[in-house]
């Protein structure tokens, strides 16, 4: 309903001129994320439920829907809109950038050929700052009738206009923000002390993230929200900001 209601212009809403839809992953709707984040003019982090809209049959992101989870302002709703002058990218835009990958690609190819069914997992999207970090895993299992249970084979990673995919979180995460900082020119010393402090936070973020993911499953939302409160940090700290 928000899709349409969202416009206050009556001219803009009876022309529908700026409807928004949830973006669909997979051929089905975004489910809703739980997540710690620090809302706009606030002072410290909260558990809020968010969902994304993106304009109606286009694929960037248009804003997040927010309810917030903590008292004093337990369910109360709010919107945050992306700038239109900036290309914010949705699920199928990371997917679609994913394809274009031609390592990532090949090695898709690869596994298919190889008689495997890649499973690609539910696409995370976590706010940092101003930006999005865009986590997905991989699986692979026999196909259809071998039995087997699919396993965890990569972790593909986006971050702005990179992407990675490597064996685990804390490989992806290294390789992603240590690209990323090798543009800046540094000295032999300060270039291995830089990787020896991304490869330890890459590694903690990992531990986190499946610390989280555990927690998640066995309902504790307490615990889950501390660990992307813990996260969020971690991830600020690798990007520098």
């Amino acid at each position: 309903m928000y899709a349409s209601f969202h416009m206050n212009d009556p001219k803009v809403f009876y022309n529908k001129e700026d409807l928004w839809e949830v973006p669909t992953h997979d051929e089905k709707a975004a489910e809703p994320n739980y997540m710690i984040m620090k809302l706009p003019d606030e002072r410290k982090e909260e558990f809020v439920l968010l969902v994304p809209y993106t304009p109606a049959k286009r694929d960037n992101l248009a804003a997040w829907f927010a309810a917030r989870c903590d008292e004093p302002n337990y369910g109360k709703l709010l919107v945050f809109t992306f700038p239109r002058d900036r290309l914010v990218f949705g699920p199928k835009q990371i997917d679609a950038r994913i394809d274009q990958d031609s390592y990532i690609s090949q090695q898709l190819t690869l596994w298919g050929q190889r008689g495997s069914q890649v499973i690609r997992g539910k696409l995370l999207i976590i706010p940092i700052e101003k930006s999005l970090l865009y986590i997905q895993p991989l699986f692979l299992s026999a196909e259809a009738g071998g039995g087997g249970l699919p396993e965890l084979r990569r972790v593909i990673v986006a971050y702005e206009n990179d992407v990675v995919m490597e064996e685990n979180l804390e490989q992806a995460l290294t390789v992603l923000f240590g690209t990323r900082k090798a543009k800046t020119p540094a000295t032999g010393a300060q270039e291995t002390a830089k990787k020896a402090s991304l490869q330890d936070l890459a590694k903690e973020a990992a531990k986190v993230f499946e610390r989280a993911g555990v927690l998640q499953r066995q309902g504790d939302w307490a615990g889950y929200g501390e660990q992307q409160k813990k996260l969020e940090q971690i991830l600020k700290e690798m990007t520098g900001r």
